[in-house]
């Protein structure tokens, strides 16, 4: 599914948000800094998709950022975007649920929009709190639901009749725009998230609702 809209995906991002997406990639990068200023640290965006957010980051390190997703066509296109832009940054295929590292050797795990994805949440925290070295930084940036009732009730509107008619004629699968609210509703909202974090064994866990809760920013410590 996410493999035949890679081509337009981009596009249909940044007009769905009202181009509000990048505001909130910015933001993930603002709140990740001191880690990404570091010359040492190892930086590994899960779930990159084209690589909007391993830009992003790459832009602002201090290092080289990697970028990793499971959908060869979306790597290739963040590679295409990465070799046109000269970034400092690399992208590989894996399974956020079976990452490629040894215990404790990263700085700075990050997701975007492709947490709420895995199969399993729980286990992709574990997985993410297990390759973050003491002291690392884990950043999950995601759609929530707005605690406004009549905003919520907009919202709910646009993602699930306005959404799906436009994501669908831009980029020929109305199934995966049909399937973008739904995985929203079923994933946990903020404070549940927040708290699967801390079971986890996450320690001084935030998150920051953004556009009236439309998105929500998790940060939490190893």
């Amino acid at each position: 599914m996410f493999g035949r809209v890679a081509p337009r995906y981009d596009l249909l991002n940044h007009l769905l948000s009202f181009n509000i997406d990048r505001y909130w990639r910015w933001r993930t990068t603002r709140e990740v800094a001191d880690v990404l200023a570091r010359r040492d640290a190892v930086t590994v965006d899960l779930c990159c998709g084209t690589g909007d957010l391993t830009l992003t980051l790459a832009r602002r390190a201090a290092h080289r950022v990697y970028g990793s997703d499971f959908c060869h066509p979306m790597l290739i296109s963040a590679r295409d975007k990465i070799a046109r832009q000269s970034a400092a940054s690399e992208v590989f295929e894996a399974d956020a649920l079976r990452l490629p590292f040894g215990d404790e050797s990263l700085d700075l795990v990050t997701a975007a929009f492709g947490f709420r994805n895995l199969a399993n949440y729980e286990r992709g925290i574990g997985e993410m709190l297990r390759v973050l070295k003491a002291g690392g930084t884990a950043a999950i940036l995601e759609f929530s639901t707005p605690p406004n009732f009549l905003f919520r009730a907009a919202y709910n509107f646009y993602s699930a009749k306005l959404l799906p008619l436009i994501g669908g004629l831009i980029s020929g699968s109305r199934e995966a725009y049909t399937y973008l609210p739904e995985s929203v509703r079923r994933f946990p909202g903020a404070e549940q998230l927040a708290e699967q974090m801390r079971s986890a064994g996450f320690e001084s866990v935030t998150f920051h609702r953004l556009t009236g809760g439309i998105v929500a920013l998790h940060i939490g410590r190893k």
